[in-house]
C-alpha cells in the first residue's frame, strides 16, 4: 500500500486553484449569454447574434482535446505540479486580454476573430486543470477517502462559478450604455489578480507519493500517450462517453440564462442569483456526495445524479417558461445545487480510478476534454435544434435528458473501483483484485515506452 501524502493540503490547493481558474472560464460564459451578441455580433439579427455568441463559448471546448494531449503528456512525464502552474498562467493572460478587446463597431470582423482566438487559448489551458488537480488529490488521499478528497476539485469549480456570477451581479445592474461600453470588461481585467494568487498557491504544492514512487522505481512512461492508447484505450473511450453529462452544466449556466433573459424577457439579476444560490448549495452537497461514494461506491451515486438531472432539467426550463421566480429558484437549486452535484462530486474519483499512475493525467484529461468538447456545444446545438422561441424549453430538455442517459449507460457498464487499492488502480481486474502479482506488470525494461 502506498503511504498517503498530504491529502488536506492537496485538496485545499486543488480547491483554491480550481476556483480561481474556473472564475476565468465562467465569466466568459456569463458574458456570452448577456452581452457578446450585441458588442461582437451587432450586425446579426438578435436570434443569430445570440447563436453566434453562444458558439464562441463552445469554441473554447474545441481546444480542450488538443490541450489535453499536450498537458496530459507533460503531467505524466514530468509531474502534476508543472501542469497546474502552467494552466493558471495561460488562463489568466487570455482572460485579461478578452477584457481588452475592441468591439465590432471599432474594428469590424477582426473583433470576433480575436475573441475566438483567445477563447481557444482559454480552452487549451483549462484542459489540464481538472485532470491535474484530480490526479494530485487522488494520489495524496487515503485509499478509503479518495471520493471525498477528489470532490474538492469540483467543489472549487463551483466556488469559481459563484465568484464569477457574483461579480457580474453589480455589472449586470449597470445602465445599458455602461454595461456594453466598459462594465462587461471589469470581471475579465480582475483575472490578473486571480492568476497571480493562483500561481503563488500552486507553487507550494508537493508532488504526489504515487508519482514520486514511479520516479524512484524508474517506471515513469517516457511516452505516456503510447502507453495509454495501447493499454487503456477502452477506459479513455468510456470517459469520453460519460463526460457528455457536462451538458447539464452548460445548459444550466449558459443556455438557460440566455433563454430566460433574451427569449422570455426575465430580469438578469434574479437569474444570476439562481446560479449563485445553486452553487452555494453545491459547495455543501458535493463533499457529502463524495463521502457517500466512499461508503456505497461510485456508480450508484453517479447514476442517481444523472437520472435526477435528466428529470429536473424539464422542471427548470419549464419554470423559466412560466416566469415564476419562486419556482425557478426552487427547481434550479434542486437541480444544480443538489442532484447534479452528485455527478460532480464523484466523476473526479471514478474517472481517475480507471487509470494507472503512469497515464492517469493523460487518460483523464483526454477522456474528459473530448467529452466536454461535445458538451460545450450543448447550448449552441440546443438553440439550433429547438429554436429560440418560448416553446423551445421542451426540445432542449429532451436533448439534455438523452445525454444524461448516455452517461448512465457508460457508467453502468464500467467497473466499480472504490475499494481497489491506489497502487492497483487501472490494472487488469485480476491484478487489481490481488489475484495476480502487480510486479508482473511490464515496465520499461520489458520494452514499454
Amino acid at each position: 500500500m502506498t503511504v498517503p501524502g498530504k491529502p488536506r493540503k492537496a485538496a485545499v490547493a486543488a480547491w483554491i486553484g480550481s476556483a480561481l481558474e474556473y472564475y476565468d472560464f465562467f465569466i466568459y460564459g456569463t458574458a456570452a449569454a448577456l452581452v457578446f451578441n450585441r458588442i461582437f455580433f451587432p450586425s446579426s439579427s438578435p436570434a443569430t447574434g445570440t447563436l453566434l455568441a453562444l458558439a464562441t463559448f463552445g469554441v473554447g471546448y474545441l481546444a480542450r482535446p488538443v490541450g489535453a494531449f499536450v498537458l496530459g503528456h507533460i503531467g505524466d512525464r514530468f509531474g502534476r505540479k508543472r501542469v497546474l502552474v502552467t494552466t493558471l498562467v495561460m488562463m489568466g493572460a487570455s482572460t485579461f486580454l478578452v477584457g481588452c478587446l475592441p468591439t465590432y463597431d471599432e474594428i469590424g470582423v477582426a473583433a470576433p476573430i480575436l475573441l475566438v482566438l483567445l477563447r481557444l487559448l482559454q480552452g487549451f489551458s483549462v484542459s489540464g486543470e481538472q485532470a491535474g488537480a484530480n490526479a494530485m488529490t487522488l494520489e495524496h488521499a487515503p485509499e478509503d477517502r479518495r471520493g471525498y478528497y477528489t470532490s474538492f476539485t469540483l467543489n472549487g469549480t463551483q466556488a469559481g462559478q459563484i465568484i464569477a456570477t457574483a461579480i457580474f451581479l453589480p455589472v449586470a445592474a449597470l445602465p445599458e450604455e455602461q454595461l456594453l461600453s466598459w462594465g462587461w470588461r471589469v470581471p475579465f481585467w480582475l483575472s490578473v489578480v486571480v492568476a497571480a494568487a493562483g500561481v503563488i498557491i500552486r507553487r507550494t504544492l508537493e508532488e504526489t507519493p504515487e508519482f514520486e514512487r514511479e520516479v524512484a522505481t524508474d517506471t515513469v512512461a517516457k511516452m505516456p500517450l503510447a502507453v495509454l492508447f495501447r493499454e487503456q484505450w477502452r477506459d479513455v473511450l468510456r470517459v469520453v462517453v460519460a463526460a457528455v453529462i457536462a451538458s447539464v452544466s452548460t445548459i444550466f449556466t449558459v443556455h438557460a440564462l440566455s433563454y430566460a433573459v433574451n427569449t422570455m424577457g426575465l430580469e438578469r439579476t434574479p437569474m444570476l442569483w439562481v446560479g449563485v444560490l445553486a452553487n452555494i448549495a453545491a459547495l455543501i452537497s458535493i463533499p457529502l456526495w463524495g463521502r457517500l461514494s466512499d461508503r456505497v461506491g461510485r456508480k450508484p451515486v453517479l447514476i442517481g445524479g444523472s437520472l435526477g438531472s435528466a428529470v429536473l432539467m424539464f422542471g427548470y426550463l419549464w419554470s423559466i417558461y412560466t416566469g415564476d421566480f419562486l419556482l425557478i429558484f426552487a427547481v434550479g437549486i434542486a437541480l444544480f445545487g443538489i442532484v447534479y452535484s452528485a455527478v460532480n462530486a464523484v466523476w473526479p474519483s471514478f474517472y481517475g480510478e480507471m487509470f494507472t499512475t503512469r497515464v492517469r493525467l493523460s487518460g483523464m484529461a483526454i477522456g474528459t476534454q473530448i467529452g466536454f468538447a461535445i458538451a460545450g456545444f450543448g447550448p449552441t446545438v440546443a438553440t439550433a435544434v429547438a429554436g429560440t422561441g418560448p416553446e423551445s424549453w421542451l426540445g432542449v430538455s429532451i436533448i439534455t435528458a438523452v445525454l444524461c442517459l448516455v452517461n448512465v449507460a457508460a457508467v453502468a457498464t464500467g467497473r466499480e473501483t472504490y475499494r481497489v487499492p491506489t497502487a492497483r488502480l487501472g490494472l487488469p481486474p485480476e491484478v487489481a483484485a490481488g489475484r495476480r502479482d502487480v510486479s508482473r506488470r511490464p515496465g520499461p525494461s520489458a520494452g514499454t515506452p
